[in-house]
C-alpha cells in the first residue's frame, strides 16, 4: 500500500481542477472481460458485461471521494451501457443521464470519429457550474485523450482554446 501513496498525492491538481468546474472522464468501474458478449442488447443488462462486486465498490468510492472533498457536481453523463450507467448511479445516485455520445464503439470502430466528435462537442460546451462527470469506456477516453485508463480511473481535463488539456488522473 505504500507504493500507492505517491499516486494519491499526485492527484491534488486534478481534484483542485474539479473543485473549479473541470471535467472528468471515468472509465466504468471493474466489469470482468472485454467488449460485449454475443447477443448484446442496449437496455438489457442481462445481455451485457456488467460490474462485479469490486466494480460496485469502486463506483461507490468515486462518489465518496467527491463528497468527502466537497466537490460540486454540475452534471453526470453516462454511456447507455449498463456498466457505465451503474458506475454513475452508484457514485452519484439519481444524477446519471444517458448520453449516446459516450456509448462504446469497441465493437463498431466505424463509429469512432462521429462518436468522438459528438463527445468533444459536449465537453467543449461545458461551463458549469460544478464539475462535469462522465462515465464512459476505455476506447472513448483514449480517442479523446490518448490515455488508456484503468477500470474506474478518471482523466481530469479542461478545454482551453479549443484543445483538450489533461490536468491529471484520479484513482477509484
Amino acid at each position: 500500500m505504500l507504493g500507492h501513496q505517491p499516486a494519491r498525492a499526485a492527484e491534488g491538481p486534478a481534484w483542485q481542477a474539479l473543485a473549479g468546474g473541470a471535467i472528468v472522464l471515468f472509465r466504468h468501474a471493474n466489469a470482468p472481460g472485454t467488449g460485449d458478449p454475443a447477443g448484446f442488447r442496449l437496455g438489457d443488462c442481462a445481455t451485457q458485461r456488467n460490474l462485479d462486486d469490486a466494480g460496485r465498490e469502486q463506483a461507490r468510492r468515486i462518489g465518496e471521494a467527491f463528497r468527502s472533498r466537497g466537490i460540486a457536481v454540475g452534471r453526470v453523463l453516462a454511456s447507455r451501457w449498463c456498466r457505465a450507467q451503474e458506475t454513475a448511479s452508484l457514485a452519484f445516485p439519481g444524477r446519471a443521464e444517458g448520453e449516446p455520445a459516450f456509448d462504446s464503439f469497441f465493437d463498431a470502430r466505424e463509429r469512432r470519429d462521429s462518436a468522438t466528435a459528438a463527445a468533444r462537442k459536449i465537453l467543449e460546451g461545458w461551463q458549469g457550474p460544478g464539475a462535469l462527470v462522465v462515465a464512459t469506456h476505455q476506447v472513448n477516453i483514449t480517442a479523446l485523450t490518448g490515455i488508456v485508463p484503468r477500470s474506474g480511473e478518471g482523466v481530469v481535463l479542461r478545454i482551453e482554446n479549443g484543445e483538450i488539456r489533461i490536468i491529471g488522473r484520479i484513482q477509484p
